[in-house]
């Protein structure tokens, strides 16, 4: 018996459509925990070296953790893993709700999909059961109709739904995939690597009375989760998520100018108090959890607007209202509803989605494109309209909208010139809402993320310009970097979410009890260490190297123009000093490369020689 998890991995090859069950070895949970590591380690084996994303043989797989589905706090997660068409690297992508619990309850660890199927297909997972399903009559709808037309379709009210939009069908880059109806595995584009499968959802029915799986001690899990609730949930530590939630933050970074306004170009915006937390209550209706979440994070919204109509959304968070608000120069708080709406039902990631928005703004008040090129569209910031215009269009992929369906690279690489001076993105992966101008720490943090420019990698953020730690300085943030990015290799592992403040001693404490295993916090220090190795070897196998560990050159060479970061900027020389400690301290040589005595001492040896570096010496 393995306890904490379902001990089953399901693996379905759409092109033959067959389906059979892997077993999962006692072995890769010691060595990767699960979900992220699980994934990790799975791409790695599975993924052609090189491997085109939207390619049949780019595998997409969904996994759970050991205390998924469980009732411990924050732990109603899964995890997406892929080749990134957006970056190309490895990536994983997060996300709450109650899809991923479904398919632990339903006896399954994992998914793992390769190949493509035939024609336009759902995947339905019931009762010991799996069947590919013909989904040709969804083809171009929205994740709002599909996920109501699939749950009448299988007669299961308290089925979930994971579906892609029009965005995903047309494989745009920036294209999610949505559980529940608002909870997104956005960043990266898996949406178009389930779209490229011909993949329009996978609906999972399950008895929440009767999990698949057994956890070790349950009375001491029970006992300790009590204990967790009660001292750091209900405590000081989570407040701030029982409250607000995230957009809270949308005031702390405004407070320290590292909001992002009009394409970051500022750091501060005039008319936070329109799109604060403050504006938020006034539309909320309701605080909600996702499945058994003892935080109850997330704000249940409504409008009803002559403009708009009438909205019931689960948001916003604070990387959509900055994104899609601040960034994009909206202050109209039912607006930035309306638009988040609209982004989730096309099945887009409103983060990059609002980076390239803005982006594409600065771009036509500069003069590099015009209303002829935006089929008559006037794409100035703070115009709602043509910000809801142009989602469609990139979701639809018609005119511009097909250029900046790729991204913020590729729109500025079509634009030519010095354009890409505007462009805000590391590895190909728009920045999300923070800019390191007030937090250098968030600049080594963007450029070293496995994914591309990520903030759940590290949040060096809430140190500095959050915290006590100087956010001008160099001084200590490539530690700060390593200790964040390891620790969170692990939550993303078990799969925690990122709002439970948990530490290792935490996070190994419940692994112990669900497991049975007498692991220590050193023990998961060292499973954090080994995560993030191994996807660095990945991402070099796939071509990457200190080159791409780079910042924009907004960062690097455009002084903050106001607030309290005013005439600041990553220069080159600071953040190559902190590249150059990251590497060492990580035991990586000057390109980025694990060296031999570091894979040694993390059981990756034989994985460092399916890397061919010619120019690398150990």
């Amino acid at each position: 018996m393995m306890y904490g998890y379902a001990g089953r991995i399901l693996h379905i090859d759409l092109t033959k459509g067959s389906t059979k069950v892997i077993r999962l070895r006692r072995s890769v949970v010691k060595a990767y925990v699960g979900g992220k590591g699980f994934g990790a380690r799975f791409l790695y084996d599975l993924a052609v070296p090189r491997v085109d994303p939207l390619s049949p043989s780019n595998p997409l797989m969904f996994f759970t953790g050991p205390i998924t589905a469980t009732g411990a706090p924050a732990s109603a997660r899964d995890v997406v893993v892929t080749k990134s068409p957006k970056s190309g690297t490895f990536l994983d992508s997060n996300s709450g709700g109650f899809w991923g619990c479904w398919l632990k309850i339903a006896g399954y660890d994992g998914l793992i999909i390769t190949g493509r199927a035939g024609r336009l297909s759902y995947i339905y997972i019931h009762d010991g059961d799996v069947e590919i399903r013909d989904a040709s009559s969804l083809k171009g709808y929205g994740v709002y109709a599909t996920t109501e037309a699939l749950i009448e379709e299988v007669g299961d009210k308290d089925a979930k739904v994971a579906a892609i939009g029009p965005a995903g069908e047309n494989l745009v880059k920036l294209a999610g995939i949505v559980n529940d109806l608002h909870h997104v595995h956005a960043r990266g584009g898996p949406g178009a690597v389930m779209g490229s499968k011909n993949l329009k959802a996978i609906v999972i029915s399950a008895d929440k009375r009767k999990p698949r799986f057994e956890l070790a001690d349950p009375e001491g899990f029970n006992e300790y989760n009590k204990k967790i609730i009660k001292e750091v949930v209900m405590g000081p530590p989570e407040e701030w998520a029982r409250t607000d939630g995230t957009p809270i933050i949308v005031r702390w970074s405004n407070d320290v100018g590292v909001l992002p306004t009009h394409n970051f170009q500022y750091g501060v915006f005039d008319h936070v108090d329109e799109i604060d937390a403050e504006v938020l209550r006034r539309y909320r209706t309701s605080k909600a959890a996702c499945y058994r979440c003892s935080i109850a994070c997330r704000n249940l919204t409504r409008i009803k607007d002559d403009k708009w109509g009438e909205i019931v959304l689960d948001g916003p968070e604070y990387e959509t209202i900055a994104m899609g608000g601040s960034n994009t120069g909206l202050s109209d708080f039912k607006a930035i509803i309306a638009w988040n709406n609209l982004v989730d039902d096309l099945g887009m990631d409103t983060i990059s989605l609002g980076n390239v928005t803005a982006l594409a703004m600065e771009a036509y008040e500069r003069g590099y494109i015009n209303k002829d090129d935006l089929d008559g569209l006037e794409l100035r910031f703070g115009d709602a309209d043509a910000q809801m215009e142009l989602a469609k269009m990139i979701a639809y992929r018609r005119g511009v909208g097909d250029i900046l369906a790729e991204g913020a690279r590729e729109f500025v690489a079509w634009l030519g010139g010095d354009a890409y001076k505007m462009a805000m993105e590391t590895k190909g992966l728009e920045y999300p809402a923070y800019d390191p101008r007030g937090s250098i720490g968030m600049a080594l943090a963007y450029a070293t993320a496995d994914r591309g420019a990520c903030h759940l990698r590290a949040w060096p953020i809430a140190a500095e310009a959050f915290g006590d730690m100087d956010p001008f300085t160099t001084e200590g943030k490539a530690k700060l970097v390593i200790e964040m990015q390891d620790l969170n290799a692990v939550k993303w592992s078990m799969v925690f979410c990122d709002f439970l403040d948990a530490d290792y001693e935490m996070i190994t404490n419940y692994f112990n009890y669900a497991t049975g295993l007498d692991y220590k916090p050193s023990d998961m220090q060292l499973v954090g260490e080994r995560i993030n190795n191994l996807i660095r070897l990945f991402n070099v196998r796939e071509g990457f190297s200190r080159k791409d560990d780079y910042i924009p050159y907004r960062v690097a060479y455009e002084e903050a123009k106001k607030g309290p970061n005013k005439g600041f900027r990553v220069k080159p020389e600071m953040f190559s000093r902190m590249l150059d400690e990251y590497y060492q301290l990580r035991g990586w040589d000057r390109e980025g490369v694990p060296r031999k005595g570091k894979l040694r001492k993390l059981g990756l040896s034989k994985d460092a020689g399916k890397v061919n570096i010619v120019s690398v010496k150990y």
